[in-house]
């Protein structure tokens, strides 16, 4: 029988928001790169407000949000800010070393938080959290708004439909040629601050967008290599003319691992901020019926420009079928903030659960630990 496309159409109306009867009051810790992109989406969600914010370099906040035209209260100290303000939420955009920190200060005092990724650098970092959560009774919800794209959930749809039969082998990674990020912040590249380089900031997307289709089974087992070859290279910052940088890089520039999932399932890994391809591969997955390649890109943090292609045998003949790209319905990033703000309003559930990204975590904390270690590790997950 052939394959129907029909089999997976998706409803992409665009379901109507919940709306608060009065404006959230919204904080966000961290002023940096990425809180831009939240303050300018809670600007356009009409029942929400930015009334504070916090970094702890002096005069950065009250800088952000003159930029923004935004009159908020300014803070060094986010504990100060919660301590002193009435809010309902807040948005986590901190470096990754204090991740943890802030989102279990905002729990304790009775604060949702929107989470940015990675969900921290270690995986005893994320079981705190996950811990604190629970007690609290609040959501963490995890910053990957790929998961509100349309064919990224197609992807979802072709496993979940069975057409793939049982999915025994993914590869997926991606990777910029030239890309170590650094024309705006050395953040990225300092250990002090991210803990963990192109893993942590790229290569949780690719990981998210695997696992979430597949249900995020558990992992077992890691044998992963970090390298740094080219961040200590300062030939690889002739682009942004920082040769500096090479000299304060002290995290992982590629990462590449065998990971063994639940379910008899085995991930093949690789990520990159800088290498000489243009990419590593697509990703792949493979089934006993049919198998799925989706076109690769450098960050995996949006969508795809390529339309994906499901291989199965029809009537007993190898054949290929082009499934068709579905058109972008708004910002991203904006379905993010409003699915956060959906489930602040109605008490929902988080719309992407720390308790399936501590998964995601789990597998970069064993990839830093193989690699350190030079062999597979266990991976063991305590209860939350």
């Amino acid at each position: 029988m052939a394959l129907d496309l029909n089999d997976f159409s998706t409803d992409m109306t665009e379901k109507e928001a919940v709306c608060s009867s009065r404006k959230l009051r919204i904080g966000i810790i961290g002023t940096g790169g990425i809180a831009n992109s939240h303050i300018k989406s809670y600007l356009k969600q009409r029942d929400a407000e930015v009334v504070a914010g916090a970094d702890l370099i002096p005069g950065k906040a009250a800088q952000f949000f003159e930029r923004h035209g935004v009159e908020a209260r300014a803070f060094e100290d986010y504990r100060e800010m919660i301590d002193t303000m009435d809010l309902d939420a807040v948005s986590v955009c901190t470096y990754n070393s204090t991740h943890k920190e802030c989102t279990i200060y905002a729990l304790e005092h009775g604060l949702p938080v929107l989470l940015e990724k990675p969900m921290t650098v270690t995986l005893d970092e994320a079981v705190e959290i996950c811990r604190a959560e629970k007690k609290s009774g609040k959501i963490v919800s995890v910053g990957f708004q790929p998961r509100f794209d349309g064919n990224m959930q197609m992807i979802k749809k072709i496993v979940e439909s069975g057409e793939l039969g049982k999915v025994y082998y993914i590869q997926t990674g991606g990777g910029r040629r030239h890309g170590i990020p650094v024309s705006w912040s050395t953040t990225f590249i300092e250990e002090e601050k991210a803990g963990i380089g192109a893993v942590g900031d790229i290569g949780c997307y690719s990981l998210d967008l695997v696992l979430n289709a597949l249900g995020y089974p558990k992992p077992l087992t890691v044998s992963g290599q970090m390298t740094d070859y080219f961040g200590k290279d300062p030939s690889s910052y002739a682009k942004v003319n920082k040769p500096e940088c090479a000299e304060m890089f002290s995290v992982d520039d590629f990462a590449s691992a065998y990971i063994r999932l639940e379910g008899d399932i085995v991930l093949d890994f690789r990520i990159a901020w800088y290498m000489h391809l243009d990419t590593p591969g697509d990703t792949i997955i493979m089934g006993t019926k049919g198998a799925l390649r989706i076109p690769s890109t450098d960050c995996w943090n949006g969508t795809f420009h390529k339309p994906m292609t499901v291989y199965r045998d029809v009537a007993g003949l190898p054949s290929q079928i082009e499934v068709p790209l579905i058109p972008s319905d708004g910002e991203l990033f904006d379905k993010k903030i409003r699915s956060f703000l959906d489930a602040v309003i109605t008490g929902g559930k988080a719309p992407v659960p720390t308790c399936q990204i501590l998964y995601n975590q789990a597998i970069i904390d064993g990839i830093m630990k193989s690699s350190k270690l030079g062999h597979e590790v266990q991976i063991e997950i305590p209860e939350i």
